[in-house]
């Protein structure tokens, strides 16, 4: 099977992990070719995620390695595993590569920790909020251009409605709920829908008012996906040239302390609630 042309964020992922393994262990390529009775050249290819592997050879990988951490092994296998394409494949060639990307860092996850200052959660964006947001993208988008932005964001809700949802905890600035994407009545409708979705089991809101004033991260668009082995935990981060993920062991424990301290100066997930019902109520 001739190498993947454009791999995925996940399958990049994985490769970099098995890469990041071999580099610790100092063992070449060519050992690990050997292992696994391949041409040396399949080695970088499985590396950049370019080509598959079997959880077999990932274990086969991991133990030669002197890998004893066997929740990142048995997580890293189960990747190497995943066959079955997601529905965002269906958006691949019409929709630039991270848009799908995000969606499936959302569908694997089992944490999903959001904050952000100005914008609303993507993944519960109501059809006109997200028709209104797309419609203010510089140069500005053909009409067909903005449907399937639009209906790829309604599909990411798919994460939440699935048998087994990852956690939702959203931390949101006052700032991203007072704005009024496509006027009142819609921005309305859109807060009303935050909250339907913070009734929800596993959902948390936490607001964070004008008058708590500075903290760390202000200005910032971040999602911090969960795996389950932190090891393997990602962040994304929104900017004006797309979607950054970041996934270094340094990165990772800097944003996991600014959630922390973000979460310190929001309300509680009652007084979230309150707040929000009483800003859908002057709306």
């Amino acid at each position: 099977m001739p190498p993947r042309s454009t791999p995925t964020e996940r399958q990049r992922r994985l490769g970099a992990e098995l890469r990041k393994m071999r580099t610790a262990a100092d063992m070449t390529t060519e050992f690990a070719a050997g292992l696994l009775g391949v041409p040396r050249t399949n080695v970088p290819n499985m590396e950049s995620g370019r080509s598959g592997i079997s959880s077999d050879r990932v274990r086969t990988l991991a133990s030669n390695y002197g890998c004893a951490d066997r929740s990142l092994v048995d997580a890293l296998a189960a990747m190497a595993a995943e066959r079955e394409k997601g529905w965002w494949e269906s958006y691949r060639g019409q929709l630039p590569a991270s848009f799908l990307d995000i969606a499936e860092m959302e569908w694997h996850a089992q944490r999903l920790r959001i904050a952000l200052s100005v914008h609303l959660p993507g993944i519960l964006h109501t059809e006109e909020h997200a028709r209104a947001v797309f419609q203010h993208v510089i140069p500005r988008l053909p009409a067909a251009d903005v449907d399937v932005r639009v209906a790829h964001r309604l599909d990411r809700r798919q994460a939440l409605d699935r048998p087994d949802p990852p956690a939702l905890d959203l931390i949101l600035h006052e700032a991203a709920l007072r704005m009024q994407f496509g006027g009142p009545a819609v921005a309305r409708r859109q807060l009303a829908n935050i909250l339907d979705a913070s009734e929800r089991d596993g959902v948390t809101l936490r607001v964070i008012p004008f008058k708590a004033g500075g903290f760390p991260g202000a200005g910032q668009s971040v999602i911090y996906a969960e795996s389950g082995v932190a090891q393997l935990d990602v962040v994304e981060l929104d900017s004006t040239h797309g979607p950054e993920f970041i996934d270094s062991d340094m990165q990772l424990q800097k944003y996991r302390a600014l959630l922390g301290e973000m979460q310190t100066v929001a309300l509680t997930p009652t007084a979230s609630q309150d707040f929000v019902h009483a800003i859908v109520s002057d709306l």
